[in-house]
């Protein structure tokens, strides 16, 4: 990395810089708390599906995939289908519908949508929720900030205690500037270059190797079980990694930097065009990812680390501009991600309790200059979470997406098919996913049984049914 780091700092510098100017211009047109955290709900169909899947799928995606399938071969396959259960969970049952129901009732986030849903005047759906949004997001954002530090210091030399505040500070100017319109189009662009990173490194891996067909006798060769859909595992353990990898897609509905996206589309038809241009880059990302990982079994075995794999292979298969380009997509997944999540968690403080619980008059110009200091606040406590310890930080990532996917996945399934859900039930629904997920985590039941998001959903799914199908029959 040492000789090529000049080249891939510029690449980088001029893509930050593209990101900061989408940031200011966006700004200067920002004039409401709609457009400030729903883009004045005009997303077109492009951005509204890349930008989506792109802040769902952070650095874990391009890395830990490839890694997963570097370990595991063509059995990695298997986690495919799970995030695409959660990508037909998300567009095939919650798009439109909240879509519509946002537009219809002017609900700008999901402790909006749940309040006015259930018509709580006490505001204590919103207050729990917002609890809950904010301690997930907090972890996730650390996390967010910690991948940024080690991957400045992988390919720029540079240490994760001057890397985190550089990488941070970036992320959080754009998305104080132009809020979640700045948001969704640097997501969009981050989107593009994950995707077209992956592409172009597994078929220049697929090259080197000589073409699929020896690719195949290759991997053969060095790994007998590499192209097997069960990757040599037993029976059971088999069957358990599929419910464990198929349970992943049950977060999906629950997460709020995802599913606002669908707030803020302009139309029904943005939603149908959407859903096959999500399907697609998801298609993309994936078969791509798990073909590099197979590739690098052959071209770069025993390695110590496998989520190396990708800047790796980038920096030994493609030219020194290229391999920029590619190792920028590595830092656009993990930025992707994070200001989405940043724009959440700021809604929940600034919009969602101080706007609507606290302080109910204030202008439009009050309440975006609030959400700019929350999320410059939020940002930088993450900042200093992500330079303390950082031994636990993935385990919060584990953690937090369940959290999220237990808590509301339930909850906003049912109510917009069900008439029958009562205010009670859906409280008593967040509650227990989210306690679930904590008692199931810190228990290590994830470790030898399976990941805590499948008891923790079914749970909470229990307790919404069970306790609105009493209160009704009363």
């Amino acid at each position: 990395m040492i000789d090529t780091s000049g080249v891939i700092g510029a690449v980088f510098t001029v893509y930050v810089s593209i990101m900061l100017w989408i940031g200011y211009i966006i700004s200067r047109s920002t004039y409401s708390p709609t457009d400030f955290f729903l883009a004045n709900r005009s997303l077109k169909a492009w951005v509204t599906a890349v930008s989506s899947t792109a802040s769902s799928e952070s650095a874990w995606a391009v890395l830990g995939t490839v890694g997963l399938a570097y370990k595991d071969g063509l059995s990695a396959l298997w986690f495919f289908p799970g995030c695409l259960l959660g990508y037909a969970l998300n567009w095939l049952f919650v798009a439109e519908r909240l879509r519509k129901y946002s537009h219809e009732k002017k609900t700008l986030t999901i402790p909006d949508y749940l309040e006015t849903y259930f018509v709580d005047n006490t505001h204590l759906i919103r207050v729990i929720s917002v609890i809950i949004i904010f301690a997930c997001m907090m972890a996730y954002i650390a996390a967010q900030f910690l991948a940024i530090g080690k991957t400045f210091d992988a390919i720029f030399d540079i240490p994760h205690l001057v890397s985190i505040p550089i990488g941070g500070t970036i992320i959080i100017t754009y998305t104080m500037m132009g809020g979640f319109r700045a948001v969704a189009w640097t997501d969009f662009i981050q989107g593009l270059i994950m995707v077209v990173g992956l592409v172009i490194l597994s078929l220049t891996a697929v090259l080197e190797l000589g073409g699929f067909s020896v690719l195949t006798q290759k991997v053969n060769e060095a790994a007998p079980t590499a192209l097997t859909l069960m990757g040599g595992k037993t029976i059971p353990v088999f069957l358990g990694s599929m419910v464990g990898l198929l349970g992943i897609g049950l977060g999906y509905p629950g997460q709020p930097h995802v599913i606002t996206r669908y707030m803020a589309a302009k139309d029904s038809k943005t939603i149908k065009q959407g859903m096959w241009i999500a399907f697609g880059w998801g298609t993309l990302m994936y078969s791509s990812a798990i073909l590099l990982g197979i590739c690098g079994q052959v071209l770069f075995p025993g390695l110590a680390d496998a989520e190396h794999l990708f800047p790796i292979a980038a920096e030994n298969l493609l030219p020194v501009f290229f391999t920029a380009i590619v190792l920028t997509g590595v830092l656009a997944a993990i930025m992707s991600t994070v200001s989405s999540q940043i724009i959440v968690a700021a809604s929940a403080i600034a919009h969602d309790i101080y706007s609507k619980v606290i302080h109910v008059s204030l202008t439009s110009s009050q309440i975006i200059k609030i959400s700019r200091l929350t999320i410059f606040a939020i940002g930088l406590g993450a900042m200093l979470v992500a330079l303390m310890d950082t031994r636990v930080i993935f385990w919060f990532v584990l953690f937090a997406w369940s959290g999220l996917g237990a808590s509301f996945g339930p909850v906003i399934l049912f109510t917009l098919y069900s008439k029958k859900v009562t205010r009670n039930g859906a409280i008593g629904g967040i509650l227990t996913g989210f306690f679930t997920t904590i008692v199931w985590k810190t228990a290590g039941l994830s470790d030898t049984i399976i990941y805590e998001l499948v008891p923790a959903f079914l749970l909470s799914s229990f307790v919404i049914w069970g306790i609105s199908r009493k209160q009704v029959n009363r």
